[in-house]
């Protein structure tokens, strides 16, 4: 009995050092949309920042499916040991609005860790799309407008969203097409499959660079310094179209407190890395301030996104409709 005894002490002592000792392997941080896309950018580049402050590799692994819902609802399900994280974007406070078979609530089922960086986004066309500037690309849509197919990365992302801006803005309906992430959206314009995309400018800077792709404006309130001769649309005449997409990272429910505090401070960690901050401004995205870089920074703005969007979705959408 004794020995017993002393044998149980011996693991109750030793379980909160080990505890203490995370991570112990690599961290898998799940990215629920197509490699080569925005987020899956941002997240390789912040991977590598992360693993470096853990002392474990992050490993990112792609999990695509439309609005990433997918890959979301694994770590929903996942245990809470800190070992499988996720990134998403602004799609994570459209999700209700646009899924309404949702078996998840993104506001209250998983553990937040942090905000990561803002992006903005571009409007784009295929390369021989006719009108060469946005005013003439209106004229354009109005006149062929059962031939313009309008490319999203998929329902609840933020090309979704900005598309769905862009038709009501227009008053002009598009035929939508829906992807499994920006990575194939934009392989399909620069093959002239579809003829538009409203995407992040992770995905469209070195198109546009290179000329695979025609830039017909930013979402944006001012130029970017990426691609300054490039006009907002505001600019061209198209008020309230201002969107610029956040990414954040989430845990599932329930992460031990010093597990939370370690990712916490491997993600401030990560966005002040040099090599990490230099990658995004050549991107042309801005990592986030340490105060939003925090579970309650988080939280907090993606209830107000939620709150924000979700009434605009809703009209938008009956408008489309």
């Amino acid at each position: 009995m004794q020995r017993i005894t002393a044998l149980i002490l011996a693991l109750a002592a030793s379980t909160p050092v080990l505890a203490q000792d995370f991570p112990q392997r690599p961290v898998t941080l799940i990215v629920p949309f197509s490699a080569g896309g925005p987020t899956d950018v941002v997240a390789r580049h912040l991977a590598q920042s992360m693993g470096r402050s853990l002392g474990q590799p992050v490993v990112v692994e792609n999990r695509a499916s439309s609005g990433g819902i997918v890959g979301t609802e694994a770590v929903v399900r996942a245990e809470p040991n800190g070992y499988l994280l996720l990134i998403h974007n602004i799609g994570m406070s459209t999700l209700p609005a646009l899924s309404r078979s949702l078996r998840f609530n993104p506001a209250t089922d998983l553990d937040y860790i942090g905000q990561v960086a803002d992006v903005p986004m571009t409007l784009v066309g295929k390369r021989d799309l006719e009108p060469t500037g946005f005013r003439s690309l209106q004229q354009y849509i109005h006149l062929n407008q059962k031939k313009i197919n309008l490319a999203n990365a998929g329902i609840g992302t933020a090309s979704h969203l900005c598309g769905l801006m862009l038709m009501s803005r227009l008053n002009l309906p598009m035929t939508t097409v829906p992807y499994k992430g920006a990575a194939p959206a934009m392989a399909d314009l620069q093959g002239g499959q579809v003829e538009l995309l409203c995407d992040q400018i992770t995905t469209t800077l070195q198109p546009i660079q290179s000329a695979r792709v025609k830039p017909y404006g930013t979402t944006t309130r001012e130029r970017l310094p990426s691609l300054p001769e490039l006009p907002t649309l505001s600019e061209q005449g198209l008020d309230g179209l201002e969107v610029t997409v956040w990414h954040g990272i989430y845990a599932p429910k329930s992460l031990p407190r010093h597990v939370t505090e370690k990712l916490v401070k491997a993600l401030q960690d990560g966005l002040a890395d040099p090599a990490f901050r230099d990658s995004m401004q050549k991107l042309g995205a801005l990592p986030v301030s340490k105060d939003k870089a925090t579970p309650d920074g988080l939280g907090k703005h993606l209830r107000q996104e939620i709150a924000r969007w979700s009434p605009v979705i809703r009209q938008v959408e009956a408008y489309i409709d």
